[in-house]
């Protein structure tokens, strides 16, 4: 065979290789699609019979390991989930949702720090998931690292000035941290925004004077 043959026999395995891939590919995609639509029509089953043979057919379907994590762990099964969640990011390494999903197991199983690593990678990689610095903060709080998680309350408010969440948990973060007054206020915020619980605890904490700046006594 001469040269000349070589490379043409070279250039048809290239490209056969390839037009198989993409075919793998389009076939993956059709698998997750339908498992999509099956997960969102609660047929839990079905759709992971669906990611499952996405997953046969192309092995680096980030998006089928995702979304069969998700299903996992509804059905409490948190360290299926975890493992999805894993294979999902080492698939796709920019993966923000599976980075959150799996930062949401960590902080289940009590990883607190392990968590707080994946929600500031999901920031990281979309600094407007701002459910990202909310469990983030709460990680935090588990850790009594309280003016990091209060920080973290603030850039949410900043982002979204009626976030009634990161105003109640603000506040009960500065309550815990000795900051009285400024957390009576931020829970009476939350209640304004239709936090009924946050009237619960300003009943609780907010009744003494001592709560309140000297130019509301």
């Amino acid at each position: 065979m001469n040269q000349l043959s070589k490379i043409l026999v070279l250039c048809f395995v290239v490209v056969f290789c390839g037009s198989i891939a993409i075919a793998q590919k389009k076939k993956a995609s059709e698998f997750i699609e339908n498992g999509i639509n099956k997960f969102e029509e609660k047929e839990y089953m079905e759709a992971i019979v669906s990611f499952n043979e996405a997953i046969k057919v192309d092995p680096d379907a980030h998006q089928a390991y995702y979304m069969r994590g998700n299903i996992k762990q509804k059905f409490a099964d948190v360290h299926g989930a975890m493992k999805d969640y894993n294979k999902a990011i080492e698939a796709k390494s920019d993966f923000s949702e599976a980075f959150f999903e799996r930062g949401n197991i960590k902080y289940l199983l009590q990883d607190y720090y392990g968590a707080i690593n994946d929600y500031t990678k999901t920031i990281e990689l979309n600094e407007n998931n701002l459910d990202a610095y909310y469990k983030r903060g709460q990680a935090k709080q588990q850790l009594e690292a309280y003016q990091d998680a209060i920080n973290d309350c603030t850039k949410i408010i900043e982002k979204d000035k009626d976030n009634v969440d990161a105003y109640y948990l603000r506040g009960v973060l500065r309550i815990e941290y000795g900051q009285l007054s400024e957390g009576c206020l931020d829970l009476s915020k939350a209640g304004e925004l239709g936090d009924l619980k946050a009237y619960e605890m300003i009943r609780e904490r907010c009744n003494d004077v001592k709560c309140y700046p000297s130019d509301f006594e």
